[in-house]
């Protein structure tokens, strides 16, 4: 590395350091690669992202920090290089016996084939009779089909793999996604928001909000009209309340029905009137049941909003919105608890 190379990155490991002091950014691996672009402003487009989640939190949390790394940081072979190898070592090494049978079956044919070439030759010379004839051309045609069937493999196992590869690259995309990610709903999953919620306990607490929400009757959904219709009423659920998560509100599935919204540097009242707005909105939401052709229309949700107080843990916290959560079901559900802050 030349000197002028070192004094910019010794330059903006010196500007990146205090920053991530700052905001109370873990000193990671992926955080230090991270912040060290930021620094460079080589990317205007991370720089942006970075400073809407800043704005946003007052910090940055773990899965925005691993979303923006995997983005605009990591080399997109960096996902999983270890499982690429090993399947890619396995399929190379298939393919390269096949490669050596072929090669083998390659040469076995010439060597007949020459061998029957050399019958030919001597035909006029020692008068072979037209049945010694057409046996070698037997021959032939059985050394040439067995050679097509040897090539005709390779070429399938070529196929094989090439499929192979792109199924796996297909699945460690998913896998990678799938890492923070639910799978049927689309939002963040448990995973991310435990990351998340750690992180920004630690990171910034202050004015930090949780809403847990829980479908009403879910089980009746399942009863009635079948689980590929439950999964209809999350996917819708997700959706909509996704539509009302924004300037850094996020969505997670929480479990089952449940999900859960952080809601950062806000108030009880403003968090409250989000998860009223949301249960308004999941009111107004209409699925239709193939099966039995009739109009779905009665989908509600619960919901239980807290909000972080000095010295509490995560813990306490959601525990404090899961009593308030399950105290808007026993009151009649379809309703916000606290009724007011």
């Amino acid at each position: 590395m030349s000197r002028e190379l070192l004094q910019t990155a010794a330059l903006n490991l010196k500007k990146a350091v205090p920053l991530m002091l700052k905001h109370k950014i873990p000193t990671t691996p992926i955080n230090y690669a991270l912040w060290y672009t930021y620094v460079g402003e080589q990317n205007p487009a991370l720089n942006q992202q970075l400073d809407t989640v800043i704005a946003h939190y007052n910090t940055c949390p773990p899965v925005s920090s691993e979303l923006l790394y995997r983005q605009y940081v990591a080399d997109p072979l960096e996902l999983d290089v270890r499982e690429m190898r090993q399947s890619i070592e396995a399929m190379v090494t298939e393919l390269s016996q096949s490669l050596k049978d072929t090669n083998l079956d390659a040469n076995e044919f010439q060597s007949r084939i020459d061998s029957n070439f050399a019958k030919l030759n001597r035909i006029e010379e020692e008068s072979f009779s037209v049945e010694q004839v057409l046996e070698l051309v037997r021959n032939l045609v059985k050394e040439s089909d067995n050679i097509r069937t040897s090539t005709a493999f390779f070429t399938g196992q070529l196929q094989k793999a090439q499929t192979e590869i792109d199924a796996l690259k297909l699945k460690l995309e998913q896998t990678e996604k799938d890492v923070l990610y639910d799978a049927l709903t689309g939002c963040l999953n448990r995973r991310a928001f435990d990351t998340d919620f750690s992180g920004m306990l630690t990171q910034a607490p202050e004015g930090t909000c949780v809403i847990l929400a829980d479908i009403d009757h879910f089980k009746t959904f399942n009863d009635n009209y079948g689980h590929q219709l439950g999964d209809q009423v999350l996917r819708a659920v997700a959706k909509r309340l996704q539509e009302a998560c924004r300037d850094g509100i996020k969505l997670y599935r929480f479990g089952g029905e449940e999900f859960a919204i952080i809601v950062p540097k806000s108030q009880l009242r403003i968090a409250r009137q989000l998860a009223e707005a949301m249960r308004r909105g999941l009111e107004k939401l209409s699925l239709k049941d193939r099966r039995k052709d009739e109009r779905i229309d009665n989908i509600t949700a619960s919901f239980g909003v807290a909000q972080w107080q000095d010295k509490q843990t995560g813990i306490q916290l959601i525990e404090k919105a899961d009593k308030l959560l399950y105290e808007a079901k026993r009151l009649g559900r379809n309703r916000v608890m606290p009724i007011s802050n």
